[in-house]
């Protein structure tokens, strides 16, 4: 009888210690693939998002000045599809310089005009891929004509006081979210994507941290 308890208590701890293990190594596997400080970074509180929407944001910063913002558009689109309901995806362009500047108006006046998703691919197309010169405002002009736009309310637009107002308004929220290069992906405004490896990791840390973000709301 008291052989049959020993063999019977052991088995019991066994099972506990199996038990324990397979906790383990379920904790372990479902343990966090990318980590604070090392593939993406919290941002100085409180949040501040690019949009009023209400719904979480993944913001690339980007120009169409920048070849590596080129390489990253076809990704980003992709990206911008592999969203769940719930988070939304936003451009921001990136006013860095005089020479960047004309594209952040071009950008805005292309987005009030409705054109952005018809337009977006071919200007990083046109200008990388077939080296059209596409730097100044005339040139910028000149490529949203070849798609249709009226070139007079596209100038109207893109010099305005109003998207002066915009870029200066993005250029102290790029400020608060501590960007320093494009492109650079930012989440509802709490969290920069900081050590990808290459693009395609940069898209998916933003995605698993706005699947978090969204999870926790």
């Amino acid at each position: 009888m008291l052989k049959r308890y020993a063999r019977l208590r052991l088995l019991t701890l066994l099972g506990g210690l199996l038990l324990t293990s397979a906790c383990s190594a379920q904790s372990s596997s479902t343990a966090a693939p990318y980590t604070e400080g090392s593939e993406y970074v919290t941002l100085p509180g409180p949040a501040q998002r690019y949009s009023a929407e209400g719904k979480v944001e993944v913001v690339e910063v980007f120009s169409y000045g920048c070849i590596h913002c080129a390489h990253f558009a076809p990704i980003a689109e992709k990206l911008r599809k592999e969203l769940p309901p719930g988070v939304v995806f936003k451009l921001m362009p990136a006013p860095f310089s005089a020479e960047w500047l004309p594209f952040a108006r071009a950008y805005y006046a292309a987005k009030q005009l409705g054109v952005v998703d018809r337009t977006h691919l071919q200007l990083f197309a046109d200008k990388f891929g077939q080296n059209y010169p596409i730097n100044s405002m005339d040139e910028l002009a000149d490529f949203y004509a070849r798609q249709g736009v009226n070139r007079a309310d596209f100038m109207r637009i893109a010099t305005s006081d109003e998207v002066t107002a915009k870029l200066k308004s993005d250029l102290a929220l790029m400020q608060k979210w501590q960007v320093d290069g494009t492109p650079t992906l930012v989440i509802d405004g709490k969290y920069r994507v900081t050590g990808a490896t290459d693009q395609e990791q940069l898209a998916a840390i933003a995605l698993w941290l706005a699947k978090r973000e969204l999870s926790g709301k």
